[in-house]
């Protein structure tokens, strides 16, 4: 399976907004974008005039780091959200945070949404009593998620410290390790500054 495995801060800078990818370090002085505000690379400090498909391609890169997926994943998301009734560009944003991966980042299971692909795909969750290890699965309103039994004793769950609120259309119990998806994500529940709308510009070309 094909993974982004260079610098995760690079992708912050670059975009120059704060994308979550190194979990508590985010919330730090430590992290990469409070320090060096600015693009990397040689000519990261230098002034650049933006053409209105580079501010459409910016958006869309954001958003597709944010999540952690690749072009292929994003697209093929896009094109779901095409074909559900509605405006496209919340379709695509809704169905992002539908995705397991996130859902168990968001329940505060998991640092970043890196870490949360990972336990998924180690099979540490059951939805609905049913071991799931696809990160990529899109979810629905009801859905419970539960730290599997022999995943309990791990250190991972064992101390949860999680400085997130968790968002009003998920629930979660740190006693019983238990989530549920109470209701689907509104536009105005996802906290990602990002103007859609380009996105389904750029993809509309």
């Amino acid at each position: 399976m094909a993974r982004y495995t260079d610098a995760s801060c690079r992708l912050c800078r670059r975009e120059g907004d704060k994308l979550f990818l190194k979990g508590q370090r985010c919330y730090t002085q430590k992290c990469a974008l409070v320090r060096r505000s600015f693009a990397p690379g040689q000519h990261g400090q230098g002034r650049k005039k933006v053409s209105e498909y580079g501010v459409q391609l910016r958006e869309k890169q954001k958003t597709k780091r944010f999540y952690g997926l690749l072009e292929k994943q994003f697209h093929s998301t896009f094109e779901r959200a095409e074909n559900i009734k509605g405006k496209t560009g919340e379709n695509l944003l809704a169905l992002l945070e539908l995705r397991m991966d996130n859902i168990v980042y968001r329940m505060g299971f998991a640092a970043s949404r890196a870490e949360a692909r990972q336990l998924v795909t180690h099979g540490h969750f059951t939805v609905n009593g049913k071991k799931m290890d696809i990160p990529s699965i899109t979810m629905k309103a009801g859905d419970v998620v539960v730290v599997r039994e022999s995943s309990r004793k791990s250190p991972k769950f064992t101390d949860l410290t999680n400085v997130r609120p968790i968002p009003a259309w998920l629930s979660f119990n740190a006693e019983t390790l238990t989530g549920t998806l109470v209701q689907l994500p509104t536009r105005e529940d996802v906290d990602i500054q990002v103007k859609e709308t380009l996105i389904v510009e750029l993809y509309s070309k």
